[in-house]
């Protein structure tokens, strides 16, 4: 979507002018924010609250309309880490698509939630229910759901305020020169492929802490790195990995294929969440071991 500003929303907030022209919740609008779909006079928007004058561009790349009818799926695979009242936590498997979206109507995470936890069906946005959080497609590991709506506001705020842990394994090329370090770097939607993202400075602020864990030399020189999320952008670890010239094994988008070492997939697992309890607030801390396929070139590794 394009659309200047008209005169009647000259001075608002940038949220507001977006969910009124577009028809999308204050919600959609921050989370479309969030990823750099919204942009301003050419410029990727960075704050809700940014003000708006009459006759700027605004251009929107607008989410994929809701499924009218998401229904549960037995046949998706994934594990209950936790359950209760109010969250569930689930180890998704790589290869399992989180939410419908573009070109994916059917076989995700959600339609198996659906299946499992049908309460589900009402709580945060239509086409992505109880959905706070995502993971790559080709990611394993963590993520948390929410069942009722005062815990999707609960966790959707940690997140904001960057109070929930989320830690990374990813197998990265090369040898790192520091045991550990920040990668501190905007990330936005690549200019010439809008399906990637790329370090820009018209992007997002995003943050990531990295820790090597273990080097190699044998098959190729290779880094197990412990990765921790400061900012959830999309596709934020693979993005600063190869942007400081260590790209995750497996990672054909972002140049970490030079050889798959026997992987159909990036080597990135979500391999812990922590998390204060919306109803408790009880910290709670989940943890998830190597899936097979990673854990098999990992014990190839010398």
């Amino acid at each position: 979507m394009k659309e200047r500003v008209p005169a009647v929303l000259a001075g608002e907030r940038i949220d507001r002018a977006v969910a009124t022209l577009t028809g999308l919740s204050r919600q959609a609008v921050a989370e479309l924010i969030a990823v750099g779909d919204v942009r301003l006079e050419g410029r990727a928007v960075t704050a809700r609250s940014q003000r708006v004058s009459e006759g700027e561009l605004i251009e929107v790349v607008m989410p994929a309309p809701p499924s009218r009818a998401l229904a549960g799926d037995p046949t998706v695979p994934f594990a209950v880490v936790h359950a209760d009242e109010a969250v569930v936590v689930v180890d998704k498997p790589a290869g399992v698509v989180v939410h419908p979206g573009s070109g994916r109507r059917s076989g995700t995470l959600v339609h198996g939630l659906l299946h499992r936890f049908p309460d589900i069906a009402g709580v945060g946005q239509p086409d992505r229910p109880g959905i706070v959080h995502r993971l790559d497609a080709g990611t394993s590991g963590l993520l948390v759901v929410a069942r009722t709506d005062d815990a999707y506001a609960s966790l959707v705020d940690q997140l904001a305020t960057r109070t929930v842990e989320r830690t990374y394994l990813a197998l990265a090329w090369g040898r790192f020169e520091a045991p550990s370090g920040i990668v501190d770097a905007p990330i936005g939607r690549a200019a010439r492929h809008r399906t990637r993202m790329a370090v820009s400075s018209a992007g997002r602020g995003a943050r990531t802490r990295y820790d090597v864990v273990e080097a190699f030399r044998e098959p190729a020189a290779l880094s197990l790195v412990e990765c921790r999320l400061e900012t959830g952008r999309t596709h934020q670890i693979r993005v600063h990995l190869a942007a400081i010239g260590h790209p995750v094994v497996g990672d054909a988008t972002y140049g970490g294929a030079r050889e798959r070492l026997g992987l159909t997939r990036p080597f990135l697992h979500a391999r812990s969440l922590a998390f204060d309890h919306p109803v408790t607030g009880a910290r709670g801390r989940f943890d998830s071991p190597l899936p097979d396929d990673l854990e098999e070139l990992h014990g190839r590794l010398a």
